[in-house]
């Protein structure tokens, strides 16, 4: 099971701690450092790493997520199995740590040639490892100290202790050369001291069994060099005993030479498949699945790129105003413009769906600038807060046109974030309606979306991490903002990347016929002194609760309207197809009465379930859906309905028009 705990501070690089699946880059300063050649028909990178020698093969192209093989040592030895792999998608690297027999010193090279690689060309995180003979040493001291960044393990005629060889203790004649020269690498000042050395692979493997990291071992029976008696066999009967997943494979034809140790390969394919198999299987998900990219988001890329300014704005509920995800997507979009001076506009409030959204973009989002990209979020609050469907399409297409039509160039993405309602629908085969309604909306307008409640959905059940330990609350945890960022971020960079080099001019999205007539693509707050007071209202200038209850910004300390229980009929007078007032819905939120156009009196109850929380900001839409002519909206508080001495307020922020 994957679990990655990091702090909000690395939010910004977690799609690189998590290994997503962009598809490997080389940047220019790599390649300009770098000796490009061929090997087999694939791109071959030589460069320098920590002064030492380091190689990069490339596929044609990549398996999604950037599987690869890491040689050790002897890497021009037996390349059957490489050159299918590569074929086949994976990369193929290599680093010279040849004369230091997997020693303490070669384990640390190692460990930073693996950070450089997955960082830097995004390699996955796991690996798969190659040895050849001494090459045996190499990559079980690495992996014994690394079992979760393997994937699988190859050995072809291994060495796992160094008392057979190159120490030649035991059966083999050994190497006295390569003995002293490992006694040096390894700091022992004497023959008793090395054999008393008690970690070698054969002694010691760590935690590696329990991770059940799976291995494949080639050996030759009659191999007389590195026998195996004293290396693969206990150490393969060790492996399988504390709980390892283990295959050796005996190579019989052929020529044997070398006193048994040089064999034939007859099974390169077997080689592959193996490392394939555990390779894939080690992947997560690919996040590309739940991503519809619709009509792009390429005006955006050509600003960022050739401009010196930009602004995106992010517009949603308590999700998108919380620290993580939006903070990491900030980051990666300025690094990636390095030159170009972003302005991030955090346009979230909690319990905002795609009501409040569609009124407060002009205030909260248009009005701060021109917009060349918008983050938009609402399904979780739009069905947690029980909108109608009718009412989240109006009020989703209505932002939609109304941010287009400010700015017919501004690049615009939706999010389907995730709640528990959410997957029990999808457990059952069922789409969300509220995700049907607003995907509806993003496809009429060529709009691309991330469906993160899907993907958090099918993540789950694939036992990747778990709702209660990991992702914990539809508020995520450092761990789930990570995996929205991981998506998202990963959703830009394939779709900017695809974009590269294609023509940089900027264009208008067409016009598109509306869904329904009455969307609220014209919506704006109205200020509460263009209400027409009667006996039991007043505007308080600077509201604030004296009951030490919570309240959210832009709804404490700012111009209150004020009705209590007995208060008479305001009226307000708007031009327009939809009116509704924004109130503030404590513990004693007030039942009104209210009628539109002399009409029949309606009552409402401005309590909300988490009123008693919080002074809660909320949106009630008093009428919809009507002639887009002048209209007379009166509102009161009866004593009639506000017996309770605790229910007597009705406190309005905005009147809201269409």
């Amino acid at each position: 099971m994957l679990k990655v705990y990091f702090s909000l501070t690395l939010l910004a690089f977690y799609f690189l701690i998590l290994h997503a699946y962009p598809q490997s880059q080389l940047s220019d300063n790599f390649i300009a450092n770098a000796e490009q050649s061929e090997w087999k028909g694939f791109e071959r990178y030589d460069f320098s790493f920590q002064g030492r020698q380091a190689r990069l093969i490339l596929p044609k192209e990549a398996i999604q997520g950037n599987p690869w093989i890491w040689r050790a040592r002897f890497p021009g030895w037996h390349t059957e199995a490489d050159s299918i792999l590569v074929a086949e998608g994976f990369h193929l690297a290599y680093i010279n740590t040849d004369n230091l027999f997997g020693s303490p010193t070669a384990v640390k090279i190692w460990d930073d040639f693996h950070q450089y690689l997955i960082e830097e060309i995004e390699l996955q995180y796991k690996v798969s490892l190659m040895g050849v003979s001494r090459g045996g040493l190499f990559i079980y001291n690495w992996a014994k100290e690394h079992p979760d960044k393997v994937a699988c393990i190859y050995a072809e005629a291994p060495v796992l202790d160094f008392k057979s060889w190159p120490g030649g203790f035991g059966d083999s004649e050994g190497s006295p050369k390569d003995w002293e020269k490992l006694k040096e690498v390894y700091h022992f000042s004497s023959d008793e001291e090395a054999k008393a050395y008690k970690d070698n692979p054969i002694d010691n493997l760590k935690d590696l069994p329990t991770h059940r990291v799976p291995i494949l071992h080639m050996i030759g029976l009659n191999d007389q060099v590195v026998p195996v008696d004293e290396n693969t066999l206990p150490m393969i009967q060790n492996y399988i005993k504390s709980g390892g997943i283990a295959t050796v494979v005996t190579s019989v034809d052929g020529e044997q030479s070398l006193k048994g140790h040089h064999f034939p390969i007859q099974t390169p394919r077997l080689v592959a498949d193996f490392i394939k198999y555990h390779s894939i299987q080690a992947q997560r998900l690919a996040s590309e699945k739940y991503h519809q990219n619709n009509g792009g988001i390429k005006n955006s890329l050509i600003k960022f790129s050739h401009n010196k300014t930009g602004r995106v704005a992010f517009l949603g509920g308590s999700i998108t105003h919380n620290p993580g995800w939006r903070d990491s997507v900030s980051n990666y979009l300025q690094h990636r413009f390095v030159n170009t001076e972003i302005d991030f506009i955090n346009a979230g409030i909690p319990s905002m769906g795609s009501t409040p959204s569609a009124f407060r973009l002009e205030k909260d989002v248009l009005d701060k600038g021109n917009i060349d990209l918008l983050f938009l979020e609402a399904a979780v609050n739009d069905s947690g807060n029980g909108r109608s469907s009718i009412e989240q399409v109006r009020a989703m297409e209505g932002i939609i046109r109304h941010a287009r039509k400010v700015n017919p160039e501004m690049d615009i993405v939706i999010m389907h974030f995730v709640d528990p309602e959410k997957m029990v629908s999808y457990n059952q085969g069922i789409v969300p309606d509220v995700i049907k309604n607003h995907q509806a909306v993003a496809d009429h307008y060529g709009i691309p979306t991330i469906n993160l409640a899907k993907e958090v959905t099918d993540r789950i059940n694939a036992e990747e991490f778990t709702w209660e330990d990991d992702f914990k609350n539809l508020h995520p945890s450092p761990f789930g903002q990570g995996i929205y960022a991981l998506s998202i971020i990963s959703f830009l960079k394939k779709t900017y990347d695809n974009r590269e080099g294609s023509s940089n001019k900027v264009t208008s999205y067409p016009e598109v016929n509306r869904m329904d007539i009455y969307s609220y693509d014209k919506g704006s707050l109205i200020s509460i002194e263009e209400a027409k007071l009667a006996k039991g209202w007043h505007i308080d200038p600077n509201w604030k609760p004296v009951d030490n209850k919570k309240t959210r910004p832009d709804f404490v300390n700012k111009p209150m309207l004020i009705g209590k229980a007995g208060a008479k009929s305001l009226k307000f007078k708007f031009k327009g197809n939809a009116v509704g007032i924004a109130v503030a819905a404590g513990h004693d939120a007030a039942n009104i009465s209210f009628r539109i156009d002399k009409g029949e009196w309606r009552q409402l109850d401005l309590k909300t379930k988490w009123s008693d929380q919080l002074h809660l900001p909320w949106y009630y839409t008093l009428g919809s859906g009507l002639q887009n002519t002048s209209h007379l909206l009166e509102i009161k508080v009866p004593n009639s309905i506000n017996e309770d001495q605790n229910r007597k307020a009705c406190r309005i922020r905005y009147f809201y028009v269409n």
